[in-house]
């Protein structure tokens, strides 16, 4: 019934035209996205500004997943049904709201609530945004289209600490300018997206849409999902770890505690994920492979760097990590998309997020408790062993999968 009502290209009216559509929810799916990563230079202001523990650092962090999870369960079918306009409107509004807390924060509870706020306007926009770019994209090309949303999103988060970092570092006000800044660009996406042609064509009125939790895996898929599953795990906590932990590696390791270059170092990693998304081309299973052996070499050399306190290693590190971020994002979601039965791609591409969105926070907390009992170079260390062991079993559960399709 939901496929019934969706149409393979935007012919519901609306002032923009398909392939504007496209552009247009794509730069505010990025815009969305920044809030993300927005406070990843901040971290270490707010931790002076406030008086929390590295511990507590990691827990509001990781309070983003509270928000991302609970949304994604119980509306992320949401938009299949009102529409993708209406629905990617309210999380611009969600993710307005979450950038007026960070705004205003005044101690460390305001900060857990505007993590939680800002999950749940990624996790909206994610499904609905996604959703919209394949269906408005004018050529109805599912690959390019996909292609497209993954890259406005790995965007957003590389600009999110980048902005933040820098006016941190040059400007006045650090924890208040950069979401000043965000505010009335979000009021421009908002306005943008109004003029967005819908693809859903006889949407449920709100008051008829359904918020069951629809998650699942079908038994026929469940061995190539548990691949992709497994790899996304590895691969979403190196981005968490760059994204909460990586200006303490610079702070302790490398005693730099410039936000300008912690930023950049952030950002750098997901922008250069982003132009790998957008010029490798293969195979999914193939990329998958690729992103993990670079993923392991990555994370070895991050740790290295570590040890070693090399500005010059860690940033090969970066490169690595970025590079294996983008193939292991653009192929999961690629061969998830592929494996899934038509008719419930739904449940399965579910699936696959949560584990993104588990991976990218949980971890995290892990690595801050065992910090707080060690130190920041012995939780780092077995992080990084720890996420080369999963990167390494994807690996070889998906050689032993080959061998056995042949």
């Amino acid at each position: 019934m939901a496929e019934a009502r969706r149409l393979s290209h935007a012919t519901v009216p609306g002032p923009l035209a398909a392939a504007a559509t496209t552009w247009v929810v794509a730069s505010q799916l990025a815009v969305v996205y920044v809030l993300s990563t927005l406070p990843t230079p901040l971290y270490a202001v707010y931790r002076e500004a406030f008086g929390f523990s590295a511990l507590t650092l990691t827990f509001v962090y990781a309070a983003y997943v509270v928000g991302t999870l609970s949304t994604m369960l119980f509306a992320g079918r949401l938009s299949d049904q009102v529409g993708r306009r209406p629905v990617t409107l309210a999380s611009i509004g969600i993710a307005a709201a979450a950038t007026v807390l960070f705004l205003v924060a005044r101690d460390t509870a305001w900060l857990f609530a505007a993590r939680i706020v800002s999950g749940c306007a990624v996790a909206l926009v994610s499904g609905a945004s996604t959703a919209w770019i394949v269906e408005a994209h004018p050529t109805g090309d599912r690959r390019a289209a996909t292609q497209i949303a993954i890259g406005a999103n790995l965007i957003g988060l590389g600009v999110g600490p980048l902005l933040a970092g820098l006016l941190a570092q040059y400007a006045p006000a650090p924890l208040r300018l950069a979401y000043v800044v965000l505010l009335p660009v979000l009021a421009a996406a908002f306005t943008a997206v109004w003029l967005g042609r819908e693809t859903v064509k006889a949407p449920t009125p709100i008051k008829d849409a359904s918020l069951r939790p629809r998650i699942g895996v079908p038994g026929e898929v469940r061995s190539q999902f548990l691949v992709a599953a497994v790899a996304a795990f590895a691969t979403f906590s190196v981005m968490g770890f760059y994204s909460a932990l990586l200006p303490g590696v610079l702070e302790h390791a490398l005693h730099d505690t410039s936000r300008a270059t912690a930023g950049a170092i952030a950002g750098g990693m997901f922008l250069i994920a982003a132009v790998t998304v957008a010029i490798v081309d293969l195979e999914p299973a193939r990329g998958l492979i690729a992103g993990l052996v670079i993923l392991i070499a990555g994370v070895g050399a991050m740790v290295l760097a570590e040890h070693a306190r090399s500005m010059a290693l860690l940033l090969a590190a970066t490169g690595a990590v970025g590079v294996a971020s983008g193939l292991g994002y653009r192929f999961g979601v690629q061969l998830v998309n592929e494996l899934s039965p038509g008719d419930r791609r739904s449940e399965v591409v579910s699936a696959y997020l949560i584990v993104c969105y588990v991976a990218i926070s949980l971890p995290v907390i892990g690595v801050g408790i065992v910090s707080a009992a060690t130190s920041p170079l012995i939780a780092d260390t077995i992080f990084g062993a720890l996420v080369a062991l999963v990167a390494a079993a994807a690996l070889v559960i998906e050689l032993v999968l080959r061998r056995r399709r042949r």
